[in-house]
């Protein structure tokens, strides 16, 4: 086809669209539905007085006709006043269903009784009158059955006909055949980017069958969906739900990547306010490590955060924003944001303006190491929950910079408890990291020491709660964006070892599991989060090449490039049954740590404050081996302190 062809088809299908969505409209089917009742009307009349010859019942011409004028009048009539009662001509008649026909068939068989009541009070009524009406409200009911079919095929003729000659249409299959897919399928029917041709499974009992009028194709190995690809000319398959993803993660989602097929996930619909929260997208990586959806308790998260003042520390980094839209769904009285990252936290005001327009919320620029603004925050919203997720958290560079890691890891966590103490908060959640356990670098040790010394106080009013987990999927400056990066341009992709590992979880896991802590906690709990298995950093980085259409090591190089400073091969297992105790949610337990008293606490921070604004780098560090006999330097400069 010609590029004149194309272009006036477009045109042909933009006003095509353009006297759909004007002129198909609830007051044309309105009318056309009343039409149908009265050709339904005038077709019974017609066949009882040309076909049977006239009913017997009938004594003369003038009663005939007197009859025959009341019952068009009285059928015509009743039927628009019932379609109107009933709304009948509001549905979209292309997403019609079950439940709407049976809408329209009640409004029917309403006007029909109407019609008998108005042909008794006229005097017009004979026992065999009744089968007029049966036969009247059955051909109705026909017609109008007929007629959306007929609109629903004609729309999408006309819609498959003009998509067939747009050069960037993807021909795509549905995985599955359960509700959801067949959903996506019929969303998707009037869309200008995809055209879905059928559904894939691997069921065998499926196969060689249809629904919604598109074929059921069978795989089962690699060499299937070659087939299949190549003889339905594919572009994708699409996935209806995350659990399929994950669940083909080592099975379908290689056949495709191997095939060049592009692989999509349908739109999500969010957990707190059921509404669908992006469009078709590719998958991501994100999607194949995560798990399956965890069960928290969404009435008492509501309970405990519905009404309050809350406070996000670092509210504009990956864990604070998170919770920032976490909370906003769950009904809190203000939401304060403090960050001392401009730009992200102008970036996070827009998003919060634009997707939570109720939401009362406060955005403050300021540093947790300055307690002036820290006290102006407090004693101007007087927060009743904090949550505490400013933090320093990036390995090696804290090892390169370990006075401000102690600074705002450590003194900054030092100066929100003392505030949430002298106004009175009644509950601070200190977010922590997997790399408190046993640390081996600056970082880790300084969240240990924040922990110590939330721990150690004791104060009847308020409740301090800390919550470990690991690496989180998609966080700023994560290995999986740098990855996505470097591919984007080209490669390559750089892995420090070829046997490191790591534990991930998704944001929105992560921040629900610290809200759903929260709820459980009676004060000075370590709560610790099954973070699953772990994850090869080096499949990563081959699984997220084939993701985006490459051959790992041919098209796109991997380079293994070293551990960096302060880093390890294999991360500790937090939910280790040896150290910790169960909850009654089965992936949140209690840690079982050494004590300190808050004497002890206030004298080390205060020492680690002095050394630490001094840039007395050495002192600083041994004396944080001191406090955390188990922190042991790993690849770190710092490993001489551990020998001496």
């Amino acid at each position: 086809m010609n590029y004149q062809s194309f272009i006036m088809n477009s045109g042909i299908q933009k006003i095509f669209n353009k006297v759909v969505s004007r002129y198909v409209s609830t007051g044309f089917i309105f009318v056309l539905d009343v039409l149908l009742s009265f050709i339904s009307a005038l077709l019974i009349i017609f066949g009882v007085h040309y076909i049977v010859s006239g009913p017997s019942w009938v004594t003369s011409m003038a009663y005939w006709n007197r009859f025959v004028w009341v019952w068009l009048i009285a059928s015509t009539a009743s039927a628009a006043f019932m379609f109107w009662a009933f709304k009948s001509y509001r549905i979209i008649i292309r997403h019609s269903s079950l439940a709407d026909t049976f809408r329209f068939c009640i409004a029917v068989l309403a006007a029909t009784v109407l019609d008998g009541m108005i042909l008794l009070a006229a005097g017009l009524w004979h026992p065999n009158t009744w089968v007029i009406l049966v036969a009247y409200a059955v051909l109705c009911i026909f017609l109008l059955v007929v007629f959306r079919v007929l609109m629903i095929r004609v729309y999408e003729e006309l819609q498959r006909r003009f998509r067939i000659h747009k050069a960037d249409i993807m021909r795509v299959l549905v995985y599955g055949t359960g509700e959801k897919s067949i959903a996506i399928e019929t969303r998707l029917r009037s869309s200008r980017h995809f055209e879905v041709v059928g559904y894939l499974t691997d069921i065998l009992a499926e196969e060689h069958l249809r629904t919604h009028n598109l074929p059921i194709f069978l795989f089962q190995n690699e060499e299937d969906i070659a087939r299949i690809a190549k003889k339905q000319n594919l572009g994708g398959i699409l996935f209806a739900r995350e659990e399929d993803t994950r669940s083909e993660a080592q099975r379908l989602v290689k056949y495709a990547t191997a095939n060049k097929l592009r692989l999509l996930i349908a739109p999500s619909i969010d957990d707190y306010s059921n509404i669908v929260t992006q469009g078709v997208r590719n998958v991501k990586v994100e999607d194949l490590l995560g798990r399956d959806e965890i069960s928290i308790s969404m009435d008492k998260i509501k309970e405990r955060f519905a009404g309050k003042v809350v406070l996000v520390t670092g509210a504009a980094g990956s864990i604070g924003s998170e919770l920032c839209r976490q909370l906003a769904r769950v009904g809190v009285k203000k939401l304060v944001l403090f960050d001392n990252a401009e730009t992200p936290m102008h970036n996070l005001r827009l998003e919060l303006e634009d997707k939570f327009s109720d939401l009362n919320f406060v955005p403050v620029i300021g540093d947790v190491r300055q307690t002036a603004r820290l006290d102006y925050v407090f004693r101007t919203w007087h927060p009743q929950v904090v949550f505490h997720a400013a933090a320093y958290k990036h390995v090696p560079l804290m090892e390169d910079n370990p006075c401000e890691a102690v600074l705002v890891n450590v003194i900054g966590s030092r100066h929100v408890a003392d505030k949430c103490i002298e106004f009175g908060v009644e509950m601070m959640v200190m977010i922590s990291t997997d790399k408190a356990v046993n640390p081996t670098n600056i970082m880790g040790c300084t969240k240990r020491l924040a922990e110590i010394y939330v721990q150690s106080i004791n104060n009847e009013k308020t409740k301090f709660v800390t919550t470990r987990f690991g690496n989180v999927l998609g966080s700023n400056g994560s290995v999986i964006p740098r990855f996505r990066e470097q591919i984007e341009a080209g490669g390559p992709v750089t892995v420090t070892h070829p046997e490191i590992t790591r534990y991930f979880m998704t944001i929105p896991e992560a921040c629900r599991l610290v809200m759903e802590a929260a709820t459980m906690s009676s004060g000075k709990e370590i709560y610790v989060f099954d973070m699953g298995k772990p994850v090869k950093i080096d499949n990563l980085a081959r699984r997220m090449i084939e993701l985006a259409g490459f051959e790992p090591d041919k098209e796109i190089k991997i380079v293994y490039s070293g551990l960096r400073p302060g880093e390890k091969l294999y991360e500790e297992v937090l939910s280790d049954k040896e150290n910790t105790d169960p909850t009654s949610h089965d992936r949140i337990r209690v840690a079982r740590v050494r004590k300190y008293s808050h004497e002890n606490a206030c004298q080390f921070t205060d020492e680690l404050e002095i050394l630490s604004r001094q840039v007395q780098i050495p002192e600083m560090v041994k004396l944080m081996k001191e406090i955390v006999p188990e922190f042991k330097s790993k690849n770190s400069k710092f490993e001489v302190y551990d020998k001496a």
